[in-house]
């Protein structure tokens, strides 16, 4: 059995959790690192339960706040090398730097990346050149620095396997099949809590209406992308960079059991799809392992006699403008896919806070693109830069 050291960037998130959940099933499984923006007080008990050697808080405030409280959890924790103490064992850093120290740190061999944001990309960028198994659950670092992620995990020869449900489904569906026979992708998606809305329907949707979501179990910046189908045109864009296909060869269809995770349809007209339950921690134990799997014991199996039915359709991009968008930014290409992802983190935190009504958040999206000049392959500064500029331009855009 091959024993995996993790390093868990976002280790207080749904991903993170749910790899820790992992770890507590299988002895194989340890943690060298764990990195979080804020969340001390879970980060605390997460410490004394997994033994990190590293911390990072992202937060500089909230990593000093978190040395002053490692003395208090220090006691007699037993480890396999004796006494664990917190306050002596685990180094705590933070910001950026310290986000790439745990991504690079020399005793994890595998780093799960799922901090949200533009933050996931340097780490990933550090880790692919650390040689490092990446599990990655971050869309930023595909969406918007695909064209450098890709071609330096080649050239490192790295390993990077997808976590999302959808991308983990067509990378288990692309095992053992020539490229060249690879016709189209089939991205499914389930259409939120407003598949079959008008867009009258959604002139007067509230957060809380946006965050019920019908199959999964998400953050909630998350579960709005997946209300107004935006998740989606995130997805399209990291399908693209992730497996070399083209945009226009990148379907979208609505499944809304959320069994059929994706597929890929081949040259010869054959169709192959991952089914299961709606359930992340198949994926996540899928990119720490692949191309071997283990027994989820705990994990509801897909009963296919109580299943009564599939079905499927094509989304409304009228309705559903912000996948439309996605698509469009994706196939222009440069940094007008950062400039996309920018906008929208914006408009969805302004919805979030009530400063804004549920359609401006396309419509923000929308003017941030039509205002950018585009950068073609731009650079991580380039990208960086970009962000800020839509980011500005959208706080400026819902403050009227």
């Amino acid at each position: 059995m091959i024993s995996r050291m993790l390093s868990i960037l976002g280790s207080t998130g749904s991903i993170g959790t749910q790899t820790l959940q992992l770890v507590d099933l299988d002895p194989s499984l340890s943690v060298a690192a764990l990195a979080a923006c804020s969340n001390v007080e879970l980060l605390l008990e997460q410490i004394r339960k997994y033994q990190p050697k590293l911390v990072c808080v992202y937060r500089e405030e909230k990593a000093e706040e978190l040395k002053k409280l490692l003395p208090g959890i220090s006691g007699s924790i037993s480890s396999a090398g004796g006494t664990y103490d917190p306050a002596r064992d685990c180094k705590v850093v933070s910001g950026m730097e310290g986000l790439i120290e745990a991504a690079c740190f020399p005793d994890a061999d595998t780093v799960v990346v799922s901090v949200v944001g533009m933050i996931g990309i340097q780490p990933t960028i550090a880790a692919i050149r650390a040689k490092k198994k990446i599990a990655l659950a971050n869309k930023e670092t595909l969406v918007c620095a695909g064209h450098l992620i890709m071609p330096l995990v080649k050239e490192c020869g790295a390993e990077l396997l997808p976590v999302d449900s959808e991308h983990s489904a067509i990378f288990q569906c692309l095992v053992g099949e020539p490229e060249a026979a690879v016709e189209k992708l089939l991205l499914t998606a389930s259409g939120g809590p407003f598949r079959g809305y008008t867009k009258e329907q959604l002139q007067n949707i509230r957060p809380e209406d946006a965050l019920k979501h019908p199959n999964w179990s998400m953050g909630a910046k998350i579960t709005i992308d997946s209300s107004t189908m935006i998740n989606k045109a995130l997805e399209v864009m990291e399908a693209h960079h992730l497996f070399q296909v083209p945009i226009d060869k990148i379907e979208v269809v609505i499944q809304p059991q959320s069994i059929i995770h994706s597929m890929v349809q081949f040259c010869d007209g054959a169709v192959k799809a991952q089914l299961g339950v709606p359930s992340m921690l198949i994926p996540i134990e899928y990119a720490l392992y692949a191309p071997d799997r283990r027994a989820l014991p705990a994990e509801e199996k897909l009963d296919f006699k109580k299943l009564t039915g599939i079905s499927f359709s094509v989304p409304d991009l009228e309705v559903f403008r912000g996948l439309y968008l996605g698509i469009e930014a994706g196939k222009r290409g440069g940094t007008m896919p950062t400039v996309f992802n920018a906008a929208n983190e914006e408009a969805v935190a302004a919805f979030l806070a009530g400063k804004i009504r549920y359609p401006a958040i396309p419509e923000s999206i929308e003017a941030a693109m039509k205002a950018h000049t585009v950068t073609e392959n731009p650079d991580v500064e380039e990208i960086l830069s970009a962000e800020r500029d839509a980011r500005a331009f959208v706080r400026d855009y819902c403050a009227l």
